[in-house]
């Protein structure tokens, strides 16, 4: 190992020599529930009020020329580069995606396009798409908590989009061949082009949000087929000079670049299959909101107010923020008030057109805890919801680990039923049918192109809001 740059060349070395073979069988096959649940996901991004995928999809069309990878719901095809960050887009679109707690990450949303783009453009099999798929995981996870995901958080970055980019770039290297020394330069130059800033939450239509994933998978990729092509780059991003790491966080450590590297893979065994469509660290607190309505049968009008209390690390990104997935006083009153949660809401406010959501929203808030909540946040989104009554009775529910974590898992028919739903706003009984048979088979799949032209088709007759 060369001794200027041993985190980065111990790293590449992986992401080089790794195979499908390689991957323990438990972690493979958890990818495929990953893929499974992502692909549905990405194809209800492609709704018509989704209006994220449809402007970057306006975008790649005019400006990706003509090319091998599927523009996703665009029934066209452009280069890999503008594909991906089109269908990277739509993966974080409906915010709905699996995520990682701990690491406060979206991989799945940057990965599963990258590699379908690749596999597709260079005629590789299923099996390698997923292995890269579970590589870029597994690298974006070590990133962020390499950098602290915390510190990335109170310094206003995004760390799924900072952490994606080197991720993105690791699947990319791993699906296109290159050696070691080429993979070293395809992590320098993700690090030159890492980015993603915390200011989409000032984005109300929610067109900034996603955009970060469809960045990260594009940075990622171009990194990776510039050092394809001999182009130069940094030869230590994580170990010295500039470092990335360093760049991103004050309270950075190398350590997890490599810590068991090959060995454990938590970036993919603790990612979290969601079952609310929603930022995650509204999930506890969901749980504990529907226990609360079940136990004492209660219905929208007995509830005078709302509270909830959550870290103060992460409140500001819950507390009256404008997106409406974001926005604890949104999807609280919404879940009460209707009894479930869909994508679409987040692209049609009820609050205009539903006076108990409306009621309800303006008489919940947000307690920021500075205590037990905070000190235990991002490993824990710990959330207590108070429900004070019309009859002045005050319910209390606390939940930290949230329905869908490897803790608590989504059982396969919830699963499967959460991908029906979702592929149901878009897609007619029969092409549902058939994504399901071909995202569930990817694994096992000679080729990726039978999905992909599944992908391809845009949306049949999409359900109103």
């Amino acid at each position: 190992m060369h001794a200027r740059a041993p985190c980065t060349e111990q790293l590449a070395a992986f992401i080089a020599s790794l195979t499908p073979s390689a991957i323990p069988a438990p972690v493979i096959g958890y990818g495929r529930t990953l893929a499974f649940d992502g692909i549905g996901v990405i194809v209800a991004a492609t709704h018509p009020l989704v209006t994220s995928a449809a402007g970057v999809a306006r975008y790649a069309r005019r400006h990706g020329g003509t090319g091998p990878a599927t523009l996703i719901g665009q029934d066209a095809q452009c280069d890999v580069v503008n594909a991906v960050l089109a269908n990277g887009t739509l993966g974080y679109a409906v915010d709905f995606e699996p995520h990682h707690p701990e690491a406060i990450l979206h991989p799945i949303a940057v990965m599963l396009p990258t590699v379908l783009a690749l596999a597709e453009a260079h005629r590789l099999s299923g099996e390698r798409a997923i292995a890269a798929m579970l590589l870029g995981c597994e690298v974006t996870y070590r990133v962020s908590m390499a950098m602290g995901p915390r510190e990335l958080y109170s310094l206003g970055f995004h760390p799924s989009a900072v952490a994606g980019t080197f991720g993105a770039a690791a699947a990319a290297a791993n699906l296109l061949g290159l050696s070691t020394g080429h993979t070293v330069r395809a992590l320098g130059l993700a690090g030159l082009q890492a980015s993603g800033l915390m200011a989409w939450e000032d984005d109300p239509r929610e067109d900034a949000r996603p955009f970060q994933m469809g960045m990260a998978a594009r940075n990622g990729v171009t990194a990776a087929l510039l050092a394809q092509d001999g182009f130069g780059a940094p030869d230590r991003i994580f170990d010295g000079g500039h470092s990335a790491l360093h760049a991103f966080s004050r309270v950075a450590e190398a350590g997890p670049l490599t810590d068991g590297l090959g060995e454990r893979w938590d970036g993919v065994s603790e990612l979290a299959v969601k079952p609310y469509s929603c930022v995650s660290f509204l999930h506890p607190a969901l749980d504990a909101l529907a226990a609360l309505l079940d136990e004492h049968a209660l219905r929208a009008s007995d509830i005078a107010a709302i509270d909830l209390r959550f870290a103060d690390a992460g409140a500001h990104c819950v507390d009256n923020n404008p997106l409406k997935s974001h926005c604890a006083q949104y999807i609280l009153p919404l879940r009460a008030a209707r009894g479930r949660l869909s994508p679409l809401d987040l692209f049609v406010d009820r609050r205009t057109s539903e006076p108990e959501v409306a009621r309800l929203a303006a008489a919940t808030t947000v307690t920021r805890d500075r205590g037990e909540f905070d000190a235990r946040f991002p490993d824990v989104y710990a959330g207590e919801v108070s429900l004070t009554l019309c009859d002045g009775r005050v319910l209390k529910a606390t939940r930290d680990i949230a329905r869908g974590y490897p803790e608590h898992p989504l059982c396969e028919s919830e699963v499967d039923a959460k991908f029906q739903n979702v592929v149901g706003l878009v897609a007619s009984d029969d092409r549902r049918v058939a994504l399901a048979d071909a995202a569930r088979g990817l694994a096992d799949a000679p080729s990726v192109a039978p999905l992909m032209a599944l992908l391809r088709h845009p949306p049949d007759a999409p359900a109103k809001a």
